[in-house]
């Protein structure tokens, strides 16, 4: 067996169902990959839903259950059982194309060292209505080519072979089975926002880790993001900031000083009001500045949630 794919998965039974669904319809021999489902703890139906999937499912799926402890936590024991030499990443929300396990393979065997790994793309699913917010959250050069959206910025990739630790996603990307039996995810992130980036940046220090972008490997992402999850996201990336910065204070993640300043100054309501205001007048110049503003915002209200529980 050439690949694992493993899923980490939380009361998410619909979706998974259909991101099962997609990896029947791979254009590769089926013994060549298996699926691999941990159930983060879920209390809906999830188990029964996998098992029946299983039963006439072209590929070996199996599913494991652990108490809720995170996506890292899940990743990891994925890993564990994990049979293939290669393991990718999928997340339950994004449905691979009939290419996208081929297309892995292909580029690991082009490059077979254990430090090399395999970013894929997400785009999304064509069935869901893109808004503007959406657009914003994967365009990581929305704003003069370098600011923009936190959620994915293929953009920035163009034209690029190699991808650093910031693009470390792992909503579909593979890596030696190896290289992760020595390099864990770390359970002390709880919350979303940097488990994945710390990952990446920890093998870039340690084994001069390469990935490499495939944009063939193509998943379709079916999400759609309102302003609740929006709010949400970047108040999560916020609070978890902090252990990032315990890590690795050299990053300099946490606002400091000058920059601190600015960044409350740009999420203040008084210039989020304004730009609320242009975007209506001219949604094509002011609608990312908007967005960039509100993130900015949120993502400060995190970092000073998280501040105030530490001096309390």
């Amino acid at each position: 067996m050439n690949l694992s794919v493993v899923i980490p998965t939380y009361n998410r039974s619909a979706i998974l169902r259909r991101c099962l669904q997609s990896l029947s319809t791979q254009h590769m021999d089926k013994g060549q990959y298996e699926v691999i489902v941990v159930d983060d703890g879920s209390d809906d139906d999830t188990q029964q839903m996998v098992q029946q999937i299983s039963k006439n499912a072209p590929y070996d799926l199996r599913y494991f259950f652990q108490k809720n402890q995170g996506q890292g936590v899940a990743r990891n024991f994925g890993v564990e059982q994990a049979r293939g030499d290669i393991v990718l990443f999928l997340g339950d929300d994004v449905f691979p194309d009939p290419d996208c396990l081929k297309e892995h393979l292909r580029v690991h065997h082009l490059n077979p060292a254990e430090n090399e790994g395999v970013l894929g793309l997400v785009e999304w699913h064509p069935e869901i209505t893109i808004t503007s917010l959406m657009r914003f959250m994967t365009r990581g050069g929305a704003i003069l080519g370098r600011f923009g959206g936190h959620q994915f910025a293929y953009d920035l990739l163009d034209g690029k072979k190699l991808a650093d630790y910031r693009f470390f996603y792992t909503a579909n990307i593979s890596l030696k089975r190896n290289t992760l039996l020595n390099h864990k995810f770390d359970p002390w992130f709880g919350g979303y926002g940097w488990e994945d980036i710390e990952l990446g940046y920890r093998l870039e220090k340690d084994e001069n880790f390469k990935l490499h972008y495939n944009p063939y490997a193509v998943g379709y992402h079916y999400h759609p993001m309102t302003e609740v999850d929006f709010k949400r996201r970047m108040r999560s990336i916020g609070r978890s900031v902090h252990v990032i910065e315990k890590k690795y204070p050299e990053l300099n993640k946490v606002p400091k000083g000058r920059k601190k300043v600015l960044l409350s100054l740009i999420g203040s309501r008084s210039a989020i009001g304004v730009l609320n205001r242009l975007r209506r007048i001219s949604p094509s110049l002011f609608e990312d500045v908007y967005f960039y503003a509100v993130s900015k915002r949120y993502f400060m209200e995190g970092v000073f949630e998280e501040i105030a529980v530490y001096n309390g």
